[in-house]
């Protein structure tokens, strides 16, 4: 009964507008894997260049939130968690608004590459401000409800993207944005901020995550745990049309609905692994769990051969619920590090997993010729796994951990 009044009692005003913010926030950044088809073919695109202007578009909305997340994150660390929700919203509802009105896929990219450097800053700046307000024992409860509430956003783009043309899909998450803003007025600064901002010494410095073998590492093992989420939604769901097509799936499979039944699967999951590290004590056992689940998955789709339509959406919801551990993933970005550096590695870690998509995109173009699109996709997505397992090895357990501490230089 305790835990279940614990689970509740984190859902305060500040909790309440960072679920809201991610939740546009995973609405905007998943629209164009939806509409991807659509709104290329609209704008002239046909056959093979469907594939290749998609992963175009994708990597200029990466490589967006790659310099967007180093940017928000220095700010943050600088001026504040809250210059960062106001200033990164803004910019992408901006931005997606203009996407509804692109005529070219020249203008498409360039909006899409700003749009992720709006989006890079939400996420990050919510979960350090709740992790330093809220109780060391609570706070994995709060970033539980973020993230769960977050990504159930990309199950309502899925759902409207049946009802309205993509422009209009773009317009509602602008629009839905700039309402947010609006709420942000009730929440307050970080206390732990206005305290190391109020003394002398070096904040948001990025670089300084690379002066010392050890701040590096663990901030690499930080991201690598988290790539096989990313593998799971920029290649296996975005590019499912085509890899459920060489499986030889009987019916045609959408990536709108894909994206809809993975992201339903990430809803449960997020929550069930927040609650288990809860439960367990523990981020890395929570973690593990999931990660396996997760290659279990991976296998299952790449053995999925000539089922039916209906059948590889059920196996979206498996892969998303066994990527459900990125709840726990931002809690532990945000712990790992201290007041002065803590908004610059929770804004840039779930950024750089997600730029991951860059590369991983491109090495499944270049394989693709040489295995074919089902054993590129199942190469990378065993390798990344298996470098999320040793990195998961090495990091440091952090429930319970005193947030109140600072990077020494």
């Amino acid at each position: 009964m305790a835990q279940k009044k614990g689970i509740f009692q984190v859902v305060n005003a500040l909790v309440v507008v960072a679920a809201l913010g991610y939740f546009v926030d995973i609405y905007d950044l998943v629209l164009f894997s939806i509409v991807r088809i659509e709104s290329l073919m609209s704008l002239g695109i046909t056959g093979p260049e469907l594939l290749s202007k998609g992963v175009l578009l994708l990597n200029m909305q990466m490589i967006g939130m790659l310099i967007g997340g180093i940017f928000w994150g220095v700010l943050g660390d600088k001026k504040g968690r809250l210059s960062v929700l106001f200033g990164s919203i803004l910019l992408y509802s901006v931005a997606n608004i203009a996407n509804a009105f692109v005529q070219s896929v020249d203008s498409y990219a360039l909006w899409r590459f700003i749009a992720g450097i709006g989006l890079a800053g939400e996420l990050g700046a919510g979960i350090t401000l709740v992790a330093e307000t809220l109780s060391k024992e609570k706070r994995g409860y709060a970033t539980m409800w973020i993230a769960t509430v977050g990504v159930s956003g990309a199950v309502f783009a899925g759902i409207i993207a049946e009802f309205f043309s993509w422009r209009t899909n773009f317009l509602i998450g602008g629009v839905l944005g700039l309402l947010l803003l609006a709420l942000r007025v009730s929440v307050v600064e970080s206390g732990l901020f206005e305290k190391v901002s109020s003394q002398k010494g070096s904040r948001g410095n990025f670089f300084r995550l690379f002066t010392t073998m050890s701040r590096f590492w663990r901030y690499l093992i930080c991201i690598l745990i988290g790539v096989p989420l990313w593998y799971v939604v920029g290649i296996l769901i975005t590019f499912s049309p085509e890899i459920s097509q060489a499986l030889g799936v009987v019916e045609s499979v959408s990536a709108g609905k894909a994206v809809l039944f993975c992201y339903l699967g990430l809803v449960f999951g997020d929550f069930a692994s927040g609650w288990l590290s809860q439960i367990w004590k523990s981020r890395k056992r929570a973690v593990f769990v999931f990660l396996s689940f997760t290659l279990v998955c991976v296998m299952c789709n790449f053995l999925a051969t000539g089922i039916t339509a209906s059948a590889y959406y059920a196996l979206c919801a498996a892969l998303g619920f066994s990527s459900g551990y990125w709840a726990v993933f931002v809690t532990v970005g945000a712990e790992q590090f201290g007041t002065n550096l803590r908004a610059t590695v929770a804004i840039t870690v779930p950024n750089f997993v997600r730029g991951s998509v860059v590369p991983l995109t491109l090495l499944f173009q270049r394989f693709k010729p040489l295995l074919g699109i089902v054993q590129s996709a199942a190469v990378l997505g065993v390798a990344c796994i298996v470098i999320a397992f040793v990195s998961l090895f090495f990091l440091k357990e952090t429930y319970g951990k005193d947030m109140d501490f600072v990077e020494q230089f």
